[in-house]
């Protein structure tokens, strides 16, 4: 009888879907304004895009270009060109990535991301559900107290005056 308990909760613990599986399977679900098959993604993106927009991968640290630049501007999703963050509102947080105070509301969508083994605030393109980063409690607090943590590779930067590309 006790083997029959011990097989019964080992079955149950691996046939639950973990916190992860569940959040990947909903975001799938999600219905973006702009979707696209995988294959599609991955001839559109770089490797590393796609590892970052598609599989919520992070870059490593100090590795963007974008990460140093503070002139006047706008940055926009990298696969599929939606404002996300404008340049007034970027910060050098010390931490190797892009890092701004907010994003441009209504176009990051927010979600939960459970992956490290507690909560963070994840951050989407809003229009392709593409990963940009994250959201912490630890930036200025003499503006907004966030820092939106980005990865560089998932944005473009276009400066002002420049036009900014149509959403794909």
């Amino acid at each position: 009888m006790k083997k029959l308990i011990v097989l019964l909760a080992v079955s149950t613990l691996f046939s639950c879907k973990s916190p992860a599986q569940e959040n990947k399977e909903q975001k799938q679900e999600e219905n973006f304004k702009i979707s696209k098959t995988e294959a599609e993604w991955k001839a559109e993106l770089s490797e590393m895009e796609y590892y970052v927009l598609r599989e919520e991968g992070t870059e490593r640290a100090g590795s963007s270009p974008l990460n140093k630049i503070y002139e006047p501007g706008t940055f926009i999703c990298a696969a599929c060109n939606t404002p996300v963050f404008e340049s007034e509102h970027k910060f050098d947080s010390g931490t190797g990535w892009p890092s701004f105070d907010r994003e441009i509301e209504g176009n990051v969508a927010f979600g939960s991301d459970n992956k490290l083994g507690y909560t963070r605030v994840e951050e989407h393109c809003a229009t392709c559900g593409g990963h940009l980063g994250h959201v912490f409690n630890d930036g200025p607090r003499d503006t907004t107290g966030k820092r939106h943590c980005i990865n560089g590779v998932a944005l473009e930067f276009i400066p002002k005056g420049e036009k900014l590309p149509t959403i794909e």
